[in-house]
């Protein structure tokens, strides 16, 4: 409990704290991650007959957006009726307190702002709303997924070109303003917090090294080890446990 309490009094004494979070906070709320011990991609098993980084492959879905929605309809889209874990309700309480400033994630599914942070860059896009990637035109993901229970591949009605969730697919590349301010406040802040990442894909497993190489303290927690835990000044591996420990600490009023 000591180092608990270390770290605190760091984050206490921290004038900015920025946050980075990756699937593992949202495995407390029952979505399974992606590169864990259990991960999506580190089941070597096909689904639907195609490898795993296939369905996120932006050239596999223009060959084969019907396999897609397969794998959205059941698996993609009830992410949206999950509810925000201790991770999400204790980072948006952090930041409703000014102990934390933007919150930087990979997730796709919109829990961090359910869970009513206000300020967060969703680097890898979100389920929030798809759009037709012919001609640009967008729609409220509750429609599309609801013409995807009836239709094998929801096609725009104006051009018939495919549409897709905003999300970042492989072969696609980040909101480049996004993530410049991303790189831009890790350099610039005094603490860097990382919670549920394993920290393997980039450009964004990056920002804990500049942070790093800027002289700023990261603070890890991951349920296994990453390649950043030798660099941080606290390392832990209960997400669960540190959000408890750290609205204990703070005496934030969030749900348990």
């Amino acid at each position: 409990m000591n180092e608990y309490k270390n770290c605190f009094e760091l984050l206490n004494t921290s004038r900015k704290t920025a946050v980075l979070t990756g699937a593992g906070v949202s495995t407390l709320s029952g979505i399974s991650d992606f590169r864990g011990a259990n991960g999506f991609y580190t089941k070597k098993s096909l689904l639907y007959g195609v490898s795993r980084e296939q369905l996120f492959d932006i050239d596999f879905f223009r060959r084969r957006p019907e396999v897609f929605y397969q794998y959205a309809r059941e698996y993609l889209y009830p992410m949206l009726d999950k509810v925000p874990s201790i991770a999400h309700t204790t980072l948006a309480a952090m930041q409703k307190r000014k102990l934390c400033t933007t919150i930087f994630t990979q997730n796709i599914d919109t829990l961090h702002t359910k869970a009513g942070a206000t300020d967060c860059v969703e680097l890898h896009g979100s389920l929030r709303e798809h759009f037709c990637i012919n001609c640009g035109k967008s729609f409220p993901t509750a429609d599309i997924r609801a013409r995807a229970e009836k239709e094998a591949v929801p096609r725009c009605g104006e051009c018939s070109g495919l549409i897709k969730p905003r999300v970042v697919f492989f072969g696609e590349s980040l909101d480049q303003d996004d993530l410049e301010r991303a790189f831009r406040e890790c350099a610039a802040c005094d603490v860097l917090l990382v919670l549920g990442s394993s920290l393997t894909v980039t450009p964004v497993a990056n920002l804990p090294m500049t942070a790093v190489g800027a002289g700023k303290k990261v603070v890890i927690v991951n349920a296994q080890p990453t390649p950043v835990d030798r660099y941080a000044a606290f390392t832990f591996d209960d997400i669960a446990q540190f959000c408890t420990e750290m609205a204990r600490f703070f005496k934030l009023d969030v749900q348990r």
